[in-house]
């Protein structure tokens, strides 16, 4: 097992989940770019707003970082931007919901220090009071070393939510905002949301915990034994790369995946919560985004990029890309990308996943990935697409290394455009600088190098049989993506 050097001591280590998708704030939202990782409410992700709201060194130690391992470059570059370094990643191979891992990083900082504290914080919730945080953490840590529970934060609501589920109150303990948890309460219609909210002995249930890492691993191996054993074995069997810890795929596809609401927290007889008085928002929907947003007009309008809004009251109006304009409408959601567009009344915010799944039944690749992909040295945007051919614009990062590689089924033609560029092509070096190109055939092994303090932009032109991504053979990657040295798919005579 993989330890991670926990300090003994009252500072509690934050346990960040970054998977998800959140589809319901598609287009925007992609597997590829999940919106834990977008600008959405301001200059920061969530993500980033997240790791910084856990900075102080005198409550937390550096966090853990639970995440999808597709994913988990564009978390160590988010964390860079912002000056972070994380104790551990911890990428899951596949998405196995809450319950799996918190477990795993449970077991991960039990190795050192069994005794700790860890804060599970979802990573995708806006959260505005940082001094109203800190001291129901402060309160929920000193429950824990007192009482040995397990706490849920809950927030105080402000109206009839259908969207969250509920916390419903039990006694009260010493510390004021301090109770037993009486029951959780599912997602409620509106009818019961009201009915709930006048009860007067509810909270939101926001998704954070507090636990004590001994007390959570006995409860979890008392009602998911089975879980907790396939997950030591995905632990134990994990590949360590530098900070991160890639866990053992074939252990891990064998978890049933569950929340740990449904796994421990219904269940055990020792839940907590303490109450969380704070502006907080989910923002799990194109509706929860336009009452997030701090930049709207008298009208109720919140627009960002290039769009006019004339005649209309309380629209969402974001574009990504050409002028969008919005003429005498009322209360609808309008995001424009450069592949895709999405209007929809904002009452009808929350079924925006389920056209998602419609799209994806489709064969959709617009619910999958932006013509602008982020790559660990940079990023890639697709320009055009025919048979047998495809043109890309690739931006390599000062210091970005494209993996040594090779293709099967295509040869590639790169003319660089701005910044100076080593390129290997075989046996040859040579350095590229604007209006200079090479040519790679089949089969040909390179790898282009950006050593400079500028970014690299190139054109590059594919012709082949094949030209998706998955014929690319890793032969050695800097960034220690694990299919390093992979064979291509035998994919001759492909379209």
């Amino acid at each position: 097992m993989t330890a991670i050097a926990t300090p003994r001591s009252r500072r509690v280590t934050p346990v960040v989940l970054a998977g998800g998708n959140g589809s319901r704030l598609w287009p925007l939202s992609r597997p590829t770019m999940p919106k834990q990782f977008l600008r959405l409410t301001g200059p920061l992700s969530p993500f980033q707003e997240t790791i910084l709201r856990v900075r102080d060194a005198d409550r937390f130690t550096d966090p853990v970082i639970v995440i999808a391992e597709n994913h988990r470059h564009l978390a160590e570059l988010q964390m860079g931007e912002i000056g972070v370094r994380p104790s551990l990643i911890l990428a899951e191979p596949t998405a196995r919901n809450t319950a799996p891992a918190i477990i795993a990083a449970a077991l991960a900082i039990s190795a050192d220090a069994e005794d700790s504290t860890m804060l599970v914080l979802p990573s995708d919730h806006l959260l505005r009071d940082a001094g109203a945080f800190h001291g129901a953490v402060d309160r929920a840590s000193e429950l824990v070393q007192r009482s040995d529970l397990l706490v849920a934060f809950g927030i105080t609501p402000t109206k009839p939510e259908t969207g969250y589920g509920y916390i419903r109150r039990g006694k009260a303990l010493g510390t004021a905002g301090t109770y037993l948890i009486d029951q959780f309460v599912e997602k409620p219609d509106r009818q019961t949301a009201e009915a709930l909210l006048k009860e007067g002995t509810v909270d939101w249930n926001s998704g954070m915990f507090c636990f004590p890492i001994g007390r959570l691993l006995d409860e979890c191996r008392r009602f998911v034994p089975l879980m907790v054993e396939r997950v030591e074995r995905a632990v134990a069997g994990g590949k360590r790369s530098g900070s991160t810890l890639v866990l053992d795929a074939a252990a891990y596809k064998r978890v049933r995946g569950t929340s740990v609401d449904y796994a421990v927290m219904e269940k055990t007889d020792c839940a907590g919560m303490v109450s969380l008085d704070a502006y907080w928002s989910d923002v799990g929907s194109w509706d929860a985004v336009w009452e997030t947003a701090a930049n709207k007009d008298v009208k109720g309008n919140a627009v960002l990029g290039d769009a006019v809004v004339v005649d209309g009251r309380n629209n969402y109006v974001r574009t990504e890309g050409p002028l969008t304009t919005v003429l005498g409408l009322d209360n609808v959601a309008v995001v424009v990308c450069d592949d895709a567009v999405l209007v929809a009344q904002r009452d009808h915010a929350q079924d925006v996943k389920g056209l998602v799944e419609l799209l994806t039944d489709r064969d959709a690749p617009e619910t999958v990935q932006h013509t602008t992909v982020t790559r660990p040295w940079g990023c890639y945007t697709s320009i055009d697409r025919g048979e047998g051919f495809q043109v890309k614009h690739i931006v390599v990062a000062p210091g970005g290394r494209l993996s040594l590689q090779l293709h099967r089924h295509r040869s590639e033609h790169w003319t660089v455009v701005a910044g100076r560029a080593q390129v290997t092509v075989d046996e040859a070096v040579q350095t590229l600088g604007p209006n200079e190109s090479v040519y790679i055939p089949l089969g040909a092994v390179h790898r282009l190098e950006n050593f400079g303090n500028e970014p690299v932009h190139l054109i590059e032109v594919q012709c082949g049989s094949y030209l998706g991504e998955d014929d690319i053979v890793r032969l050695d990657d800097v960034y220690g993506r694990d299919d390093a040295g992979r064979d291509a798919p035998d994919l001759a005579g492909a379209a």
